[in-house]
């Protein structure tokens, strides 16, 4: 028999192999178009980071080790141009002669993979524009950067590979902004896991650009601008593309085999194409999803892999075997995480009108009493029978051998209760006595039996203005006020019980701890107490996750001018960090393995113990302690050094400050309300001035803009076409935005405002609108009076979009918590 394979890698390679070994006649011709015949393409970005040293060690296999070990025939840098499936031959041609010929086969099969997916973009064919899918390309990229001396570089998709990518030209000291059409990255995960992720990133100084995408890719001196949707543009010195794959299908349409809807070859169970004797593998193929029965392209490494070792035996007639779909489980490592996923996905379901529960578990990897254990956040996907869906995870270790379990559960059919009976391997440096495995068993049962009713918090909003119901946040005061969900009650899960009676029974409570242990305890209380409640799935922590800005753009300004800054003043922070050292003025304190609130408590003991001037380092495994030290610093009156999140690890250094002996919030009324009247340039710079001053001393600010202030809060280039004759006069003669406001005094016709504009550039202080950004960036409050706007004919369609809306109770509101409030 003889047998031809297009494609080698993972599934022709595999096929090959195996045929070989269960058939020494059979005569085998492999034909492959690039030079290699299998090499670990999921190591490339590796390679290109240097985390993978030797370019040899991607080397599956080479043509010498197929021709001496299997008695293989390889023809590398041969492309098949034409398949005669009536007469059963193919015709090829040597890319490196020019030469052409035909070859005959008994059977056929197909791996010809999948191709990057490269969209028309003006400008796309530019020399700096790169994508990765085999050894070349990686060489390619390597070879760019280092002719070239890439400083920022510029990743346009969020999957798999656009964030290896950005993760590995980090590696190398690149600046790199991933650029990604969608609200989120790494698309086989939902949004509370992807935002997480989003967090990483920030923490790596890598920008994010989310839900915008690309129109236009520009040359100049050398470079490549990259202009965006949202009108942002971008210089880099290269662009990686890494939008996506579409199968390699060409070959097979011409031929006329069948197609499916996705685009990939059409197989039955036994990866036979349309043609009888013609088989195909890998990522040009549509397989059924192993849950769902959609056909998929799931382009990963084992479906290749185990499709090529079945389509052997099926090729020889030996021992037919079917394929069974894929269930889609993958992983990466993004940056600091790790984030895997198996099955559907809470979007999938939604869209495919599926009722399903979710329950979603923080533990840590392994017992917090041993050194290194970190956390990692598991949701699991079911049904109310027990069938298990899907599962999500994320953290720094730990992450797959939890969801190498759940995807063996899936597919031994196990249900969400057999996952409470699983012995899993247990001593304190592995794992807890009861894996968080074990923990989802327990708590998607007690969702099914009606132990407990969760809410998402994706609902919150939407339940509390349908339903009488109200927030209790249950964590520890020190929680509290580090952060909590607007309109909450607070009660100390501690005190709960003797506080029942200050609560309502014909209201609603939904109860959050910090991950959700808590709130399962309190809802339990609560219930068989006669009060109606729900527990918030995952707790605060993911909530958490979810409200913070998913984007991170426009960073590396700002990273270089605090840079700047920073050097120039008494040396470095971590030149000062050491100088503390040297002089016995660091107070080492390791808080790993402790769940919030834990860091933050032996944080503020601690901070009673040592004195003014010295400062505590501190180690902790809980990834939000990044954000909460930071916090608890600016209300505690301490400062925080710097804060570093490496492998899973936030070391945080913060100095005792004199004010800060009795480590309490500073004081009460704590806000700064003003009321914005003016349209005049610098009446309104002096307001922003002041306003993004107060934020910076830990103060919370609201601004009232009213009459001409309205002005500055105009789009520039709206036009609205449905107003009056009044109202459009009235626009007609005010002016529309930041950039078109005028000096109270010395405008000159123009030119007095002009030379203003430009003496700020020149002194380096910041535009009106760059300072309207800070403030909003940093938690800014801007309010636009709706009564003015009435009378001035503005709709809000006109106005930026970051700002709330209205009235004087709504500004009384505020200033009735303000220290302080001024009228400009």
């Amino acid at each position: 028999m003889k047998i031809l394979i297009v494609g080698g890698v993972a599934g022709g390679a595999s096929a090959a192999a195996r045929l070989r070994r269960i058939n020494e006649d059979a005569e085998i011709v492999m034909f492959e178009r690039g030079e290699y015949i299998s090499f670990a393409n999921c190591g490339l970005p590796y390679h290109i980071g240097g985390v993978i040293k030797e370019r040899d060690n991607l080397l599956v296999q080479t043509i010498e080790g197929m021709k001496t070990r299997f008695n293989i025939d390889v023809k590398i840098k041969t492309e098949i141009t034409k398949i005669d499936k009536e007469n059963k031959k193919v015709y090829a041609k040597n890319l490196k002669t020019g030469e052409t010929f035909e070859e005959s086969y008994d059977r056929l099969l197909l791996s010809p993979g999948a191709a990057p997916f490269i969209p028309p973009i003006p400008g796309v064919n530019s020399p700096n524009i790169f994508s990765l899918r085999n050894m070349n390309d990686m060489d390619s990229i390597i070879s760019h950067i280092e002719k070239n001396s890439v400083k920022r570089a510029v990743v346009v998709g969020a999957g798999f590979i656009g964030i290896e990518v950005a993760e590995n030209l980090l590696e190398r000291d690149i600046e790199v902004s991933i650029l990604e059409k969608a609200p989120q990255v790494l698309t086989m995960v939902d949004e509370e896991i992807a935002a997480q992720v989003h967090q990483n990133i920030k923490d790596k100084e890598v920008e994010l650009y989310l839900e915008d995408g690309v129109t236009q890719f520009e040359d100049i001196e050398g470079k490549t601008v990259v202009k965006l949707e949202s009108g942002k543009k971008i210089t880099a010195d290269m662009v990686v593309m890494a939008i996506g794959v579409k199968p390699e299908n060409d070959l097979a349409k011409e031929a006329g085999l069948e197609t499916g809807k996705k685009g990939g070859v059409t197989v039955n169970k036994y990866l036979q194409t349309s043609d009888e004797n013609i088989y195909a593998v890998g990522d040009a193929i549509e397989v059924k999803h192993y849950l769902s029965g959609e056909e998929s392209i799931i382009p990963l490494a084992w479906p290749a892999n185990r499709q090529g070792r079945i389509v052997a035996d099926n090729m020889l007639g030996i021992n037919l075997k079917a394929y069974n779909g894929s269930l889609g489980t993958s992983i990466i490592k993004a940056f600091d995480t790790t984030v895997a996923a198996t099955g559907l996905n809470e979007r999938y379901l939604k869209n495919a009108g599926t009722e399903y529960m979710v329950a979603t578990v923080n533990r840590n990897s392994h017992a917090s009493y041993y050194p290194g254990g970190v956390p990692i956040t598991l949701k699991l996907i079911f049904t109310k029978d027990g069938d298990i869906l899907g599962a999500q995870g994320l953290g720094c270790k730990g992450v797959d051998k939890r969801i190498d379990v759940i995807a063996t559960a899936i597919k031994g059919k196990m249900k969400v209760w057999d996952l409470q009976d699983l012995e899993l391997a247990y001593a304190p440096p592995y794992n807890s006595a009861k894996d968080p495995v074990n923990i989802l068993g327990y708590v998607a049962e007690n969702m099914i039996n009606g132990e407990v009713e969760t809410i998402s918090y994706f609902q919150i909003e939407d339940y509390l203005k349908n339903n009488n119901a109200q927030l209790l946040d249950i964590r520890t005061k020190d929680e509290n006020e580090l952060g909590s969900i607007p309109n909450s009650t607070h009660i100390d899960l501690a005190e709960l019980r003797d506080n029942l009676s200050k609560l309502d029974k014909d209201k609603e409570y939904l109860v959050y701890c910090q991950v959700g242990l808590r709130g399962y305890i309190a809802y339990r209380m609560l219930v068989q107490h006669g009060f109606k409640a729900k527990n918030l799935d995952g707790g605060y922590k993911l909530w958490q996750y979810t409200v913070m800005d998913q984007s991170n753009r426009d960073v590396f300004e700002k990273i270089n001018d605090f840079k700047h800054k920073e050097a120039s003043c008494c040396g470095t922070v971590s030149e000062l960090i050491d100088e503390e050292r040297e002089m016995n003025k660091i107070i080492e304190v390791d808080a790993c393995g402790l769940q919030c609130p834990g860091p933050i408590l032996k944080t503020k003991k601690t901070m009673e113990t040592i004195k003014d001037g010295e400062v505590l380092s501190i180690k902790s495994t809980d990834t939000g302690f990044k954000k909460d030290i930071a916090t608890w610093a600016e209300k505690t009156g301490n400062k925080l050094l710097d804060v570093q999140l490496e492998n899973g690890i936030v070391t945080a250094h913060v100095k005792k400050g004199s004010e800060s002996k009795n480590l309490t919030p500073i004081a009460e009324k704590d806000t700064q309300t003003m009321v914005v009247f003016s349209g005049d340039l610098d009446k309104i710079l002096a307001s922003f001035i002041i306003a993004n001053g107060a934020l910076a001393m830990g103060k919370k600010v609201s601004m009232f803009f009213t009459f001409w202030g309205l002005n500055a809060l105009r789009k520039e280039n709206y036009t609205n076409k449905n107003k009056g004759v009044i109202d459009k006069m009235f626009g007609m003669m005010m002016p529309k935005g930041v950039n078109k406001l005028k000096l109270s005094k010395m405008n000159m016709g123009g030119m007095g405002t002009a030379m203003m504009k430009y003496v700020m550039k020149e002194k380096n202080v910041d535009s009106l609108e760059k300072l309207m950004k800070t403030y909003l960036e940093n938690g800014g409050k801007i309010t636009a009076c709706t009564m003015s706007m009435d009378v001035m004919g503005i709709a809000k369609e006109e106005l930026i979009d970051e700002i709330d809306y209205g009235g004087v109770a709504s500004y009384l509101g505020d200033s009735q918590e303000s220290y302080s409030n001024l009228f400009i």
